[in-house]
């Protein structure tokens, strides 16, 4: 794979729903850590796979976003969530959609169960910070966006900061920057058949 970096909205990729991932091998293995990389330079506290170019079924997630905290970083891999419990609303951001804020109401807290880099279950009770960034990247995977779930009149007051990211990905993509839906479509073709 190329070197990862972090794609914008509207980028395709961003609404793809992930396949689960069936091989963990040394090059995911070294995704999955520059994945980790990526999000602390952009000084982010979760990054998926979806957010660097990739259909699987992964996330990262480290919610002090210091590189210094290894021990609390966290890798899911092929995560399901269940047993919702209570309400939360709290303001959340994207690194997809830098500069972009609104406050989304999720459950409070959540079962996770997942498997880790090594092959282990991983399977707990979440809440607070750790069920937000989890259910936000989540979501990622199944290529949702935390704008999606903004309620309609906060989602309109963000139209004009919206249209302009479609403009410079129609920007980028005339620079041959991003390839056309369907090269993507292709290329992640590609991937999936490596690793789902």
């Amino acid at each position: 794979m190329t070197a990862l970096e972090i794609i914008p909205y509207p980028h395709p990729t961003l609404r793809h729903k992930s396949k689960s991932i069936k091989r963990v091998d040394k090059e995911l293995k070294n995704v999955i850590r520059e994945m980790f990389e990526l999000m602390y330079d952009a000084r982010g506290i979760g990054l998926a796979a979806n957010q660097v170019d990739l259909p699987l079924r992964v996330f990262v997630i480290n919610t002090t976003g210091d590189p210094d905290q290894k021990d609390e970083e966290r890798v899911f891999i092929n995560p399901v969530i269940d047993s919702p419990k209570g309400k939360s609303e709290a303001e959340e951001g994207c690194l997809s959609l830098p500069g972009i804020l609104g406050m989304v109401a999720r459950p409070a807290q959540i079962h996770v169960s997942a498997y880790d880099l090594s092959g282990n279950t991983v399977d707990f009770v979440a809440d607070g910070l750790l069920a937000r960034v989890i259910q936000h990247e989540y979501d990622h995977i199944l290529g949702v966006l935390f704008i999606d779930r903004l309620s309609e009149s906060a989602r309109r007051q963000l139209d004009q900061e919206l249209e302009a990211f479609v403009l410079d990905m129609d920007n980028l993509r005339a620079t041959g920057k991003f390839l056309d839906d369907e090269k993507i479509g292709q290329r992640l073709a590609v991937i999936e058949s490596k690793y789902c």
